[in-house]
């Protein structure tokens, strides 16, 4: 069963959301992921954001682009919580968009990560998962010290060969 839900308001989003994806997949958190326009389509969102305590979601993590109302109205529909991702716009680089996820009235709080960032989003839902799941937690500790050996193989290599033969490699 899913544990979370990726939604987003076009495909134009999965870019930037099967990175959400990929970090569950290799942390081993079950997921769906789907698109629906909360403005095209809301019946079809409404029906999403009411079932999804029932299909077993434990979080939601909702990306919108301009008026960005999708991780609102998941935040004001589904219990339990929601992460927004703000996705970079044409119009405004996506400020439009964080604005909007961001400044939700009281009582209805979307957690928000950066614009464009699927994988703090994925990690962050994870995260909250990981309360209750001692084994995600260890993969999590373990995930952070891939990511900090990667750092410190990065600057070992930057040492040895030099800015400039580093950047030639890049």
């Amino acid at each position: 069963m899913a544990k979370v839900g990726i939604v987003m308001g076009s495909d134009s989003d999965l870019p930037v959301m099967s990175k959400a994806a990929d970090v569950l997949k290799k942390l081993g958190v079950d997921f769906e992921m789907t698109i629906i326009s909360a403005h095209r389509e809301p019946d079809v969102f409404f029906e999403y954001a009411k079932s999804a305590e029932e299909k077993g979601f434990k979080v939601i993590i909702a990306g919108a682009g301009k008026a960005a109302h999708l991780p609102g109205m998941c935040a004001a529909i589904f219990p339990m919580p929601v992460i927004g991702v703000p996705m970079k716009t044409s119009d405004l680089g996506g400020v439009d968009s964080l604005y909007s996820i961001v400044q939700m009235p009281s009582g209805i709080p979307v957690a928000t990560v950066a614009i464009g960032g699927g994988v703090n989003a994925g990690i962050l839902a994870a995260k909250i998962l990981a309360t209750s799941d001692k084994a995600l937690l260890e993969r999590l500790k373990a995930y952070s010290v891939e990511m900090k050996e990667d750092v410190e193989s990065r600057a070992e290599k930057l040492d040895k060969l030099g800015y400039e033969a580093y950047l030639a490699q890049m």
